[in-house]
């Protein structure tokens, strides 16, 4: 793996580009979430393919797949991150989380499942290790998911994994155009986060992007979702390249969190759900580190006299609005 080109400031987060070899690029990211400190809180934001096959409607990552990347692949993201910043392999972090959320669909490549399998062994933490698996859920992926919560039951119970599904709407229709590939239905994810979630494990996550005239109907979710196993993450829409080619614009005001869709928040409440509305550091946003967005114009530029790549002012203006896929 060789870096081809970095930017970002080291107190919030930095993005990464990587060739894997023969012009295979993929991303990554390590982040702190101010004000929390990196020895309390430390954030790496993994690849697990090359591109990615589904082409949700909003993200800059799909529309160019070329393969699954190998569960040494994955973990080499890791390591790169964990010796640049420790380099005895001593992760001195109370909370060292992992998300497999970058590049590519996790349920779509076997490969996370046995990077997941040799995490805790590989390094020395302080504290904790705790995987997240953000997913659309796609059809087909059974098998993925009966070892997947297997996984968790033997390596990461009492709260130590963090598995998000990407809905954005509880219409069947909506969720299809924006994330357009076969996908479990809703009650099939709600029977299988009843199965994941056992206590003391960590809430399931149930992730809405919520763009201008995208329905979610609380009812449907509080008649599907048992508020003991699930909770509700809020977010806005990237301003990325694919959602304004596809005319998605969010409907999250991030200077007005109390009043984002507030009949909305007052009904899942009541039904008992806890809610996140997570907008994310305007500073992370400035840096670019979108899905996708930072390897795409990696490969516009002209990188064969081993300068890095940083972004112009005027691009960098555009992800003001941009939302950071940490939960707490």
């Amino acid at each position: 793996m060789k870096i081809v080109s970095k930017t970002g400031n080291e107190d919030i987060a930095t993005v990464y580009v990587a060739d894997m070899g023969n012009g295979r690029m993929v991303e990554f990211v390590e982040s702190v979430q101010p004000p929390i400190p990196r020895e309390k809180k430390w954030v790496l934001i993994v690849s697990t393919m090359l591109g990615c096959p589904v082409g949700c409607r909003m993200c800059d990552a799909g529309g160019d797949y070329r393969g699954k990347l190998t569960a040494d692949e994955i973990l080499a993201q890791i390591d790169f991150l964990v010796g640049s910043r420790f380099a005895d392999g001593n992760v001195p972090v109370e909370k060292f989380k992992i998300q497999f959320a970058r590049m590519g669909e996790p349920a779509l490549n076997e490969n996370v499942l046995d990077a997941l399998e040799k995490l805790p062994a590989r390094y020395n933490t302080a504290g904790i290790i705790m995987p997240c698996l953000s997913t659309v859920a796609p059809e087909k992926t059974d098998s993925f998911f009966e070892r997947l919560l297997s996984i968790k039951r033997q390596r990461y119970s009492r709260g130590r994994f963090q598995l998000q599904f990407s809905l954005h709407s509880t219409d069947a229709d909506t969720r299809d155009y924006l994330m357009p590939i076969a996908k479990w239905p809703l009650p099939r994810i709600a029977e299988y986060g009843n199965q994941f979630c056992t206590l003391p494990d960590r809430k399931v996550t149930l992730n809405f992007a919520i763009g201008k005239d995208v329905p979610v109907d609380a009812d449907l979710l509080c008649g599907t979702f048992d508020p003991d196993k699930f909770l509700i993450k809020i977010t806005p829409v990237n301003p990325t390249h694919k959602a304004r080619q596809n005319n998605l614009v969010s409907d999250i005001d991030p200077d007005k969190l109390d009043d984002n869709h507030s009949g909305l928040l007052r009904k899942l409440r009541a039904g008992g759900f806890d809610i996140i509305v997570s907008i994310g550091e305007l500073e992370e946003n400035k840096i670019g580190s979108n899905c996708g967005q930072y390897l795409n114009a990696v490969r516009k530029a002209d990188l064969s006299n081993g300068d890095a790549y940083t972004y112009p002012a005027e691009q960098l203006s555009v992800y003001e609005d941009c939302f950071s896929s940490r939960n707490t």
